[in-house]
């Protein structure tokens, strides 16, 4: 398996998680093409279906498209609807996760937040 992939969850998320992460970094920017399956199986030295499986996923959400001939570009508000992902995705696992075992532990909301400030001016 190629550079830095993790054994613990599927390679063809992975894919696609590191495609967002391009597009929102600003490294791969809307309108713009997408590397090929050809070249993502290639770097990674993957099967190209599992390229491929990825890619898809990111069709599916609407951050990709499909110019006939041409290859994979970036949809316009692709970056939007990635954030917007990843933000949800955030919640669910973070936050809620936090929240369930601050009220087991006994902590209030104000703690909470003071908490959260604590570590923002500790970074």
């Amino acid at each position: 398996m190629g550079p830095n992939m993790d054994d613990s969850r599927p390679i063809f998320m992975q894919i696609a998680e590191r495609i967002e992460d391009d597009i929102i970094e600003g490294t791969i920017v809307e309108e713009s093409q997408a590397p090929s399956t050809t070249q993502i199986a290639a770097f990674y030295r993957i099967n190209p279906a599992t390229a491929a499986k990825g890619v898809n996923l990111l069709v599916d959400e609407g951050i990709l498209y499909k110019k006939r001939g041409i290859g994979m570009f970036v949809a316009t508000g692709a970056r939007n609807i990635a954030v917007n992902k990843r933000k949800t995705q955030f919640y669910e696992q973070y936050v809620v996760t936090m929240l369930r075992e601050a009220q087991r532990l006994g902590i209030t909301a104000e703690q909470l937040e003071e908490l959260i400030r604590k570590g923002a001016d500790n970074r």
